[in-house]
C-alpha cells in the first residue's frame, strides 16, 4: 500500500479566537476525508525572531525554525488560512515563511517548498474575506517554487458564517472543501511523478 499524502494545515495567526484557525477546522476534515494525512501546525508554538541575515551568520538558524523546516519537509503539501492585514500577508506568516526558505548545508535549494502543493483560505468579518491577502501569499509562495492550487477559498462576514469552528453557510463551507480537496489530489499526483 502507499504512504499516504502529508498535509500540513496552520494559520498565519497565533490569536486565540482568530477566524481564521476556526476556518482551518473545515479544510483538515476535508482533506481528511480526501485521504490525506493532516498534521495542524500552531505557529505559536515556534516562536521565531524577527528574520535577520546578521542573527543567522553570528547564531545559525533558530531551533525553531530548524523543526519548522523539518516539519515542512515531512509533508507533501500545506492548506494555509491567511489572516489579511492591511490587504497582505499577515508579519508572523512572512517571517515563517522567510526563515523556513534559509538554506541548510545538504538540502536543496527550497526543499521545505519546492515542488509541494497548497491551497489557500482566508476569512474576515469583512466582504471580501481576506481575499487580497490572498494573492500576496500566492505570489510570495510561488516564487518559492510552491504548487498554489487555482481554486482560493475567501469567505466574507467571518462572524456571521462561523459558528465556534463551523461554517453555517452551505457556498462558504463548499468553497473550502474544495481547496482542500484539490491540495490532497495535487500533492498526491505530485508525489507521484517526483
Amino acid at each position: 500500500m502507499s504512504q499516504s499524502t502529508k498535509i500540513l494545515a496552520f494559520a498565519g495567526s497565533t490569536r486565540e479566537q482568530s477566524f481564521n484557525r476556526r476556518l482551518l477546522s473545515t479544510a483538515i476534515t476535508a482533506a481528511r476525508d480526501a485521504g490525506a494525512e493532516v498534521t495542524r501546525l500552531e505557529l505559536a508554538d515556534y516562536p521565531l525572531p524577527f528574520m535577520d541575515e546578521d542573527l543567522e551568520s553570528s547564531q545559525g538558524l533558530p531551533e525553531q525554525a530548524i523543526r519548522l523546516k523539518d516539519l515542512f519537509k515531512a509533508h507533501d503539501g500545506f492548506i494555509i488560512a491567511c489572516p489579511e492585514y492591511n490587504s497582505a500577508i499577515t508579519p508572523i506568516l512572512k517571517n515563517v515563511i522567510d526563515w523556513v526558505s534559509r538554506p541548510r548545508e545538504g538540502e536543496a535549494p527550497l526543499e521545505p517548498f519546492a515542488g509541494k502543493a497548497c491551497g489557500l483560505i482566508a476569512t474576515s468579518p469583512g466582504a471580501l474575506g481576506g481575499l487580497r491577502g490572498l494573492y500576496t501569499v500566492r505570489s510570495i509562495l510561488m516564487n518559492i517554487r510552491v504548487v498554489v492550487v487555482p481554486e482560493m477559498a475567501a469567505v466574507g462576514n467571518a462572524h456571521e458564517v462561523l459558528d465556534g469552528e463551523t461554517i453555517t453557510d452551505d457556498r462558504a463551507r463548499g468553497m473550502v472543501e474544495q481547496v482542500a480537496r484539490r491540495v490532497v489530489e495535487v500533492a498526491r499526483a505530485l508525489r507521484s511523478i517526483s
